[in-house]
């Protein structure tokens, strides 16, 4: 699969948490902390790039916990390709430097 462009950091996040075991959008949210007018349009594009598929789970089941269906939503292999590439392109962002204290991997924090 040919990619189009790299993906933005909130779709890199999404995608992290995909692979993490977050299923479905409040999770993904709890776990990234954006917005759900961040995760839904990036979970959709996500998946229109074959990045995440979803499905709906039995309404039965959420009739019977009482709360509307929930669409679960996985990261494919062309995800977590696509994940592992956009890791390394923000790795650069890992350690970073805020008034002269670093912080990230393998900083120390005041």
């Amino acid at each position: 699969m040919t990619r189009k462009k790299d993906l933005s950091l909130g779709a890199v996040m999404i995608l992290h948490a995909l692979a993490r075991g977050a299923g479905y959008g409040f999770d993904i949210m709890e776990e990234t902390g954006l917005t759900s007018g961040t995760v839904y349009p990036a979970l959709d594009r996500l998946e229109r790039e074959g990045f995440a598929r979803s499905a709906w789970e039995d309404a039965e089941l959420a009739r019977e916990e009482k709360r509307p269906p929930r669409r679960y939503f996985e990261i494919t292999d062309d995800g977590k390709t696509e994940l592992i590439a956009a890791m390394e392109r923000y790795r650069a962002l890992a350690p970073i430097t805020i008034d002269g204290v670093a912080y990230g991997a393998g900083a120390r924090t005041p």
